[in-house]
């Protein structure tokens, strides 16, 4: 079958204010040491009440994001191309803050919002035919370019426009390390990301703060990608991919969406950020802590071709690990003072 596709691993810099522990000179190349950003998060609630338009707001990510907004009392506009969904994912008896809109309503939320957040993008976890990966380009592409139109032609301008993208822009190395410094890669994902990203850059920059997130996988308990492989475990059919040395970056769904709220009201936060956890772990050791909370065994390497069943043509290609912000000469080290990024998915899983 050939030597399994390399992740990634990106290369940590030390943010603001120094490590909070020093780094052993016997940790091996491949770890990370755990680090602590002496940061200025918006611990005192003094943040102005914010109208957030959000695409993507259905998925993994934006539900939990809606949330942080709302028990913060600001308002969230659902861009969406599916009243009905939306209005099943917020029920405006438990969602009054909430104001969805479909596609022709887009320009009038964008118009009345003081922020924009775009995560809409169909999934990777999919078979890729020709059409599929055509319509995962399509689907990040002309969502941002529809945004930025509406963010341009506004009157009045909101403040921030925070864009997904993904680490896959830097391609895939199993034994290289990355920043946002970095080149793209050339394969597929590099290639949509690159896109994705110049599209976002079109918003006016002189007006609006940009912040692009290139996200890792994400990882929570209620769904993302630990849906799609406790079944795999369930079904004895967990274990590694080929060796299980590649590198798995990941950032817990809570910290994320920290990220994004900082982003939102830090201005501090401005260009490219990795959003991963300081602390990537091989992909081996994924596994044997899955298999052990799930009563499963894990050490049975995985055909590649069981797990794209599964989890589609995207899986074993870019995993990366912790990252800095570099667009506002600023190291922003993005474990947040992390409270569930820390821990080499343990607070994830067990």
């Amino acid at each position: 079958m050939g030597s399994p596709t390399p992740f990634l691993k990106l290369k940590p810099k030390p943010p603001i204010g120094g490590y909070s522990r020093p780094r052993p000179s016997s940790m091996p190349a491949a770890k990370h040491t755990l680090v602590r950003l002496r940061c200025a998060l918006n611990s005192d609630n003094n943040v102005p009440p914010m109208t957030v338009s959000i695409t993507g707001a259905t998925g993994f990510v934006g539900r939990r994001l809606v949330q942080k907004l709302l028990s913060d009392d600001h308002k969230v506009c659902v861009l969406t191309r599916s009243a009905t969904k939306a209005a099943s994912v917020f029920p405006a008896s438990t969602y009054p803050g909430v104001r969805i809109a479909e596609q022709g309503d887009w320009e009038a939320c964008v118009r009345d919002s003081s922020a924009v957040v775009n995560l809409a993008g169909m999934p990777i976890s999919t078979r890729w035919s020709p059409e599929i990966k055509q319509e995962i380009k399509q689907s990040r592409v002309s969502v941002t370019s529809k945004v930025v139109k509406y963010i341009n032609h506004a009157d009045a301008q909101p403040s921030v426009f925070v864009s997904a993208t993904a680490i896959g822009y830097y391609g895939t190395s199993e034994i290289h390390s990355f920043d946002e410094s970095s080149p793209s890669g050339k394969d597929y994902l590099a290639e949509v990301c690159r896109e994705w990203e110049a599209t976002a850059r079109q918003v006016n920059q002189d007006n609006v703060r940009l912040v692009l997130l290139r996200i890792g996988v994400v990882l929570g308990k209620d769904g993302g990608a630990l849906a799609k492989m406790i079944p795999l475990f369930m079904m004895f059919a967990g274990g590694p991919l080929g060796t299980g040395r590649q590198w798995f970056s990941w950032i817990h769904l809570d910290d994320l969406v920290d990220l994004i709220y900082e982003s939102l009201t830090n201005p501090a936060y401005k260009g490219i950020i990795n959003g991963t956890a300081p602390n990537p772990v091989r992909l081996s050791e994924l596994c044997e802590r899955l298999g052990r909370v799930v009563g499963r065994p894990s050490w049975l390497p995985v055909p590649e071709f069981a797990l794209k069943a599964v989890l589609g043509e995207g899986v074993g290609r870019t995993k990366g690990s912790s990252g800095e912000g570099q667009g506002s000469g600023l190291l922003l080290q993005i474990s947040l003072c992390s409270r569930r990024s820390q821990g080499h998915c343990a607070g994830v899983i067990d």
